[in-house]
């Protein structure tokens, strides 16, 4: 009877199961298929920009404004930024063009996505004559493997298929050693060395080492400083100290998160555009402080910044629209660009968040033409997005409240408001629960 009675709930598990399966196969064939076509259509982005930049003038310049105007125009539709587009047709380009017998792969069903990234990643280290010939070994070795398995094989195969010896593709790679930042969340962000990796072991065995010195002593040295008794970093956190003091200052510090030191933070001498509360400054609310065009830092860091500087600007905003109508600062800047500062806080073309203090500021209506050096014919644009107003068919009017209004070449129009204020000052209550007066 027991048998009996879990043999069906035991098929109709199987069926669920088997239903499920099925339906996520035919999902993925119906996403490749999206997504092969998607390619295909940036793809064809791109080409339309050589084919549009090349007859009329051979120049880099022509070329890059058509290609960074299509970018935006269908940035518009897929609601990224035009850097991101513009990224996404020269990734396209490479697969659809370089490696057609993957994507036909997997059309097939063959392969799958993650395979296609695999074979291109690694089809990249070689000439693209030799593509095609690594392209047909490489779709074989996919055949029944997951991508993560093949990815170490793939890139081997390469390094052996390649007719130049390692030893002189890794000096050339070398020549591209570079540092970048990437911002993160809650007032963090990745700082990315990309080294040669013999200098890059070097480095975090160093601060290994270092960061295992300062944990094996604390019990040794805890009996004469309060600062080393309550050290309870981890190793990942002291190692990261370390590396900030050695940049930053030049030497380790025992604990960089002591009140009586501001830490490598004090060797900051960078010009920055933080945006403060009042109530932050003093202590009374711990809410976060804004970088402005790149993301929200801590209030303790703010404190600190604030603590170390000779120069304050002070914002004064509407307390009910909350738009920002004055400012003023120790240093003697024009009053009208720190008032856009505070406007625009990064790029007005839409989707662009490059810092206002990064950008430059321009006449909407260009002043050679008769336009006004005034609050309402003026906005900061990257110098990205000024040239493609300037050499592209991309048009922009201002409204008021600092409203700018983009037409893009196909006459599609998109709104860019001005960023909501970071602080707004609020009638506090009274103790009688009325507000109290200004």
């Amino acid at each position: 009877m027991t048998e009996a009675a879990e043999t069906p709930d035991g098929e109709a598990y199987l069926a669920a199961v088997a239903g499920i399966v099925a339906d996520v196969e035919d999902i993925g064939v119906e996403f490749a298929r999206v997504k092969i076509r998607e390619l295909r259509a940036l793809a064809a982005a791109g080409r339309l920009a050589d084919a549009q930049g090349a007859p009329r003038n051979a120049r880099v310049q022509v070329h890059d404004m058509v290609l960074r105007s299509i970018s935006a125009e269908v940035a518009g539709v897929m609601r990224l930024t035009d850097r991101a587009v513009q990224r996404r047709i020269g990734e396209a380009r490479t697969i659809i063009e370089g490696f057609p017998a993957a994507v036909a792969a997997w059309e097939a069903g063959r392969i799958v996505q993650g395979h296609v990234k695999a074979i291109v990643d690694a089809g990249l280290n070689l000439p693209a004559e030799l593509w095609p010939e690594f392209e047909a070994i490489a779709i074989e070795r996919c055949d029944g493997q997951t991508p993560n398995r093949v990815r170490g094989e793939l890139e081997i195969l390469a390094h052996r298929m390649h007719p130049r010896s390692f030893a002189e593709r890794h000096e050339e790679a070398a020549a591209g050693r570079c540092v970048r930042l990437v911002p993160g969340r809650d007032g963090m962000s990745d700082l990315i060395a990309t080294l040669p990796t013999v200098i890059a072991e070097g480095i975090h065995d160093r601060l290994t080492q270092q960061a295992r010195a300062i944990i094996d002593t604390r019990d040794e040295r805890s009996a004469g400083s309060d600062a080393v008794a309550t050290d309870a970093r981890s190793t990942d956190q002291v190692r990261a100290d370390v590396f900030a003091d050695l940049l930053l200052a030049g030497t380790p510090a025992l604990d960089d998160t002591r009140e009586t030191s501001a830490g490598p933070l004090g060797a900051i001498r960078a010009r920055v555009q933080v945006l403060v509360p009042a109530a932050t400054l003093t202590g009374a609310d711990d809410g976060p402080c804004d970088l402005a065009g790149r993301s929200p830092i801590d209030p303790a860091t703010a404190r600190l910044l604030a603590g170390a500087t000779h120069i304050w600007e002070r914002l004064f905003h509407d307390p009910t629209t909350r738009v920002t109508v004055a400012t003023d600062s120790y240093r003697v800047p024009s009053g009208m660009r720190r008032f856009l500062q505070a406007r625009d806080q990064h790029c007005r073309f839409p989707g662009c968040r490059v810092a206002a203090i990064r950008c430059e500021v321009d006449h909407t209506h260009d002043h050679a033409l008769g336009g006004k050096t005034e609050l309402s014919n003026l906005a900061h644009l990257c110098q990205r997005h000024h040239s493609m107003k300037q050499f592209t068919a991309w048009r922009v009017r201002q409204l008021k409240g600092g409203v700018l209004e983009w037409t893009s070449p196909l006459g599609r129009t998109y709104r860019e408001d001005a960023p909501t204020p970071a602080v707004a000052f609020t009638p506090a209550a009274s103790p009688h629960g009325d507000p109290a007066p200004f």
